[in-house]
């Protein structure tokens, strides 16, 4: 349905006149930043997904965590973790990974609630993540089934920068080096507990910040350098 020609601000204000009333119509009132704005002057809102599997149409979201970040500092003030009730019995296989059993997430909200929250902490910022295609795609088909639209948003992979980096520069990748902490290791960034919404999202917050920072040698830098979408 889209051509190129059609920016992701253009499609926000398309989606914008048909979406019904609610929480993604009010996210969708914001601008996106413009890719042409120095990244500095940009705020972005670092956001994790812990759930049942890596399948969106069938496995559920059981936690979400994010942190703002506003130019090139992170504000912890900002950071949240949310439990979400899921709709089905947590695997074993999954929980071992997580750490967040049947008990602890029948303790959890509503994924609208949830959603909500997180859809109003994201208005006007770009999205950075991991590996963002997971987030991108469970809290796309969450929007849908919720709101009949799937998310639009600006989005950063840290990942998919570090990949770029060693492909202009014809380095081979070796197994586990593009990794959420192997990444921060190589930038000497503090060590979290892995697989919790919370701690991976701000991992994933301060190697953005890492990866900006060299990338621009203080001298700033379009946000477009950075952006999986625009």
């Amino acid at each position: 349905m889209w051509g190129l020609p059609f920016t992701l601000d253009w499609r926000r204000r398309w989606l914008l006149r048909r979406v019904p009333a609610g929480p993604l119509q009010d996210f969708l009132t914001h601008p996106f930043p413009l890719p042409a704005l120095d990244y500095r002057g940009v705020e972005y809102l670092a956001v994790d997904l812990e759930t049942t599997g890596l399948d969106a149409k069938v496995d559920d979201i059981l936690s979400v965590g994010f942190v703002a970040i506003r130019g090139n500092r992170i504000d912890l003030s900002t950071a949240q973790h949310r439990l979400v009730r899921p709709t089905q019995a947590i695997p074993e296989s999954s929980a071992i990974i997580h750490q967040i059993t049947d008990d602890q997430a029948a303790q959890g909200e509503p994924l609208e609630t949830v959603l909500r929250d997180l859809l109003e902490a994201l208005k006007g910022k770009v999205l950075v993540a991991h590996h963002a295609v997971v987030e991108l795609s469970f809290l796309g088909l969450a929007c849908k089934r919720l709101y009949g639209t799937p998310l639009l948003v600006p989005a950063i992979d840290t990942q998919l920068i570090a990949r770029r980096w060693l492909d202009l520069r014809q380095q081979p990748i070796k197994p586990g080096s593009l990794r959420l902490h192997a990444l921060g290791d190589q930038f000497n960034l503090p060590r979290y507990v892995a697989h919790n919404a919370l701690s991976d999202a701000l991992a994933a917050a301060e190697i953005f910040v890492a990866q900006a920072a060299y990338r621009d040698s203080g001298r700033g830098c379009p946000l477009r350098e950075f952006l999986t979408r625009w």
